[in-house]
């Protein structure tokens, strides 16, 4: 019973490694590439750099990027938008294999490009020199009156207005050179005209509401002041549509509703959990849209947040809740859109011959690239906690099972010590006709180890039937806490090797004990019992 718990432990604690080395290494890569910042746009060069390592089959460039992703009412914030070529894609990733829809036929091999992700001639993104933003303030028109240097409006009460921008601070088509002087300009400007509007509206003592009416002032805190109808005569023509009515189409066009559109737009690649969650299926439109609030400063300019339309071309299940439920592929040219850092990728990733080789293919890089900007992962390092826990695991749950054989071992020994007991006469008689107590030792160690190897077999063979019990029968679990859908059992055979060896060695020590006390013993002790 304690051999076949161990080895019935140890299968499914492998099983759950191989689970999540299968999926991980189905969305990633085996070794990745990054570098210390966030502009790399020398990427293709050090694409060709680790080509050349011996080991290596694919490389490809990559960026990630967490975004949010919304369909009609519904939205998921937090995705990884992964921005790939789908050219080298496939090359480098086992995406293709997990892809359910649309279904390959069966037998087909995975495709060898998706197709749909990329739009017919598109191009890297192009960094911009320069976005300017405008946040309600138009710092392209002339200053304002009072905003320039000129005098203020009338009732300032002599307060100066901010000083125009000189010719050193604007480019040639008149904009502010500096950003942060810009805007403290526009906003003096403003508070400017907010305090020359103020002091207009107090109106002299005595004065009649026609006169503020003819210069143009108007107090409207007077109760004198003339009042109006704001609605024309007739009343309006038309009306303001409901918060639950759509606009007319005329008024304002949703793509996505138009399968022209929906058919030039970049496809995506999307996880079975979110696609179900945001109710979404092959060929549908969604939007991805980059998690800023109001707008970013990048560089030397603010940008506002980005939004693009994606089309549905795949649904893949990696069977593994945290990719399922939170990454979508796209095309690397559009997810480079996403920021202005142009033709610039977060890193590149790497396939190679035997995964077991990774970590040494990833140093060997390193040496290669002799540069401190850059650093290499496997795909062991990228995701260590993991593995590290699933190891400390396995390691812990077999020790403490392989109590249950040590107990077991006790059992033999407590046996074995009847027997000697029990049959003192027929050792006194063996050592009467001669029999060295070697020979005395080995019996008790032959016996030992029969019970051992018994046991041992008998409890081989029950884990393997438990084992494939457990594969045929599929527990399910719940994929919110394991990542996994169903438990995952592996069975190997030099596990099982290594379990059958430590039992029988366990049970041919605990026999050492009786089988000396056995051979230790005399004639005479075993005759005088007899009398």
């Amino acid at each position: 019973l304690g051999v076949a718990a161990l080895a019935t432990v140890m299968s499914v604690t492998g099983g759950f490694q191989s689970q999540f080395r299968e999926k991980v290494l189905g969305v990633n890569a085996h070794v990745l590439v990054l570098k210390y910042s966030s502009d790399f746009r020398e990427y293709r060069e050090v694409m060709r750099v680790a080509q050349s390592v011996p080991g290596v089959t694919a490389v490809a460039p990559f960026t990630i990027n967490p975004m949010m992703v919304n369909h009609n009412e519904r939205t998921a914030t937090g995705v990884l938008v992964k921005g790939v070529d789908p050219e080298l894609m496939t090359s480098v990733l086992d995406v293709p294999k997990h892809i359910i829809d649309p279904p390959l036929a069966p037998g087909a091999p995975p495709p060898k490009h998706i197709e749909g992700m990329r739009r017919p001639g598109a191009k890297p993104a192009a960094r911009p020199d320069f976005v300017w933003p405008t946040l309600g303030l138009d710092l392209d028109d002339p200053p304002p009156p009072g905003a320039s240097g000129s005098a203020a409006p009338p009732g300032a009460s002599g307060s100066a207005a901010p000083p125009a921008a000189s010719s050193a601070e604007r480019d040639p088509e008149g904009r502010p050179l500096n950003l942060l002087k810009a805007i403290e300009r526009e906003l003096a400007a403003a508070e400017a005209r907010r305090a020359a509007a103020a002091a207009s509206a107090r109106a002299p003592a005595g004065a009649s509401p026609a006169a503020k009416v003819a210069g143009g002032e108007v107090d409207v805190l007077d109760p004198r002041a003339p009042r109006g109808n704001i609605e024309p005569e007739g009343g309006y023509k038309s009306r303001l549509p409901d918060d639950d009515e759509e606009l007319p189409a005329d008024i304002l066009p949703d793509p996505c509703r138009d399968p022209a559109a929906v058919a030039a737009m970049p496809g995506a690649i999307i996880g079975v959990t979110l696609a179900n969650d945001l109710g979404l299926k092959l060929g549908d439109c969604f939007q991805i849209t980059s998690p800023t609030i109001g707008y970013s400063y990048s560089g030397s300019a603010l940008r506002p947040p980005v939004a693009k339309r994606f089309r549905v071309v795949a649904v893949f299940e990696a069977g593994f809740q945290q990719y399922d439920a939170k990454l979508v592929y796209v095309d690397l040219y559009e997810a480079q859109a996403f920021y202005d850092t142009g033709d610039s990728v977060t890193g590149i990733e790497m396939k190679v011959e035997d995964i077991g080789a990774a970590k040494g293919i990833a140093r060997e890089i390193d040496e290669r690239l002799k540069n401190g900007i850059y650093h290499t992962m496997d795909w062991e390092e990228l995701n260590h906690g993991l593995f590290t826990a699933l190891r400390i695991q396995q390691i812990l749950m077999s020790a403490v099972l392989a109590l249950i054989i040590v107990v077991a071992a006790f059992t033999v020994v407590a046996t074995l010590i009847m027997v000697v007991l029990d049959k003192k006469k027929e050792i006194a008689v063996l050592k009467a006709m001669g029999s060295t107590d070697d020979a005395i030792l080995r019996i008790f160690l032959y016996q030992g180890g029969i019970i051992g190897v018994t046991g041992t077999t008998l409890g081989l063979g029950l884990g393997y039937g438990v084992c494939k019990g457990l594969m045929a029968y599929g527990f399910r679990l719940d994929p919110k806490v394991y990542f996994i859908s169903r438990l995952p059992v592996d069975i190997r055979p030099v596990e099982f090797m290594l379990t059958g060896a430590i039992a029988v060695i366990i049970c041919l020590l605990a026999t050492v004990a009786p089988s000396l006390y056995a051979s230790w013993l005399r004639p005479t002790e075993g005759f005088r019992e007899v009398g």
